[in-house]
């Protein structure tokens, strides 16, 4: 009896283990990856795969055979931060961030391809947008998207467009790879993540990142800006105040990460 609990509990910690792998990757990841992370057959990942996807915990990406969290999986990680003293001790220092910049913050995970909204607080301003958390958005036009690619290694990141359409959401999306790679070069240089009007009309937005511990793991700090209240360039001016904040994120992941 002691024989087959401990078969059962290696068999869940290794479907466990496979949603970390998947969850923690910055590109999608292969069964034969899988196969090699877990030390298992390749057969034996490809039946977990299965069943992972059938209940939704993983989504393979259409015309790839690349694995990315599901949308279930994404629903317990925002319903565990929901329940935490980690997600309250969050939203306590968004809301202080918000109160000193008097705009909308939010914290953004890349999530395969897209940017996923983890937490977010509201400017009490008149003229705000309203996104859902873990809704998931393109990152060739969001400020947290180009601070996302602009930190990728140049082989990651020329893979990732590969099998990303530059959509164009406003007049002033950037939809071609040229110039997007341009602005990603003098984005990463500033080390900054930066949005014009591109994602939604009228509104502009700055990220910094958050580390970590784990560079596979991008978080980003961004603050959202209606244009009728504040260009680009004023929000710039406020660079020092929201990097200072990701600095006590940073240290605030460091200890629940270590805990």
């Amino acid at each position: 009896m002691l024989q087959d609990d401990s078969s059962h509990e290696h068999k869940l910690l290794r479907v466990l283990r496979l949603l970390e792998r998947i969850s923690s990757s910055a590109e999608p990841v292969t069964i034969a990856q899988v196969a090699m992370r877990l030390d298992i057959p390749k057969a034996s990942a490809a039946r977990l795969v299965e069943m992972l996807v059938a209940n939704r915990y993983i989504s393979r990406l259409p015309e790839s055979r690349g694995l990315v969290p599901g949308p279930q999986t994404v629903q317990l990680a925002l319903t565990t931060l929901g329940n935490s003293s980690f997600r309250r001790l969050c939203r306590s220092m968004l809301r202080g961030l918000v109160n000193k910049l008097g705009e909308t913050c939010n914290l953004s995970a890349l999530d395969g391809n897209c940017v996923l909204y983890l937490d977010r607080v509201e400017t009490s301003e008149p003229l705000r947008m309203h996104l859902d958390l873990g809704s998931r958005h393109p990152l060739h036009c969001t400020a947290g998207g180009k601070l996302f690619l602009a930190r990728m290694p140049l082989a990651e990141r020329t893979a990732l467009l590969d099998r990303m359409t530059l959509e164009k959401r406003t007049p002033h999306s950037i939809t071609s790879r040229s110039e997007l790679n341009e602005e990603l070069r003098r984005l990463a240089e500033k080390g900054i993540g930066t949005d014009r009007e591109e994602f939604i009309q009228g509104m502009v937005g700055l990220a910094v990142p958050i580390a970590t511990g784990d560079e596979r793991s991008a978080i980003a700090l961004v603050c959202h800006a209606a244009l009728a209240r504040s260009s680009l360039e004023q929000l710039m001016e406020k660079l020092p105040l929201m990097t200072e904040t990701a600095k006590q994120f940073t240290a605030i992941f460091a200890e629940h990460g270590n805990a």
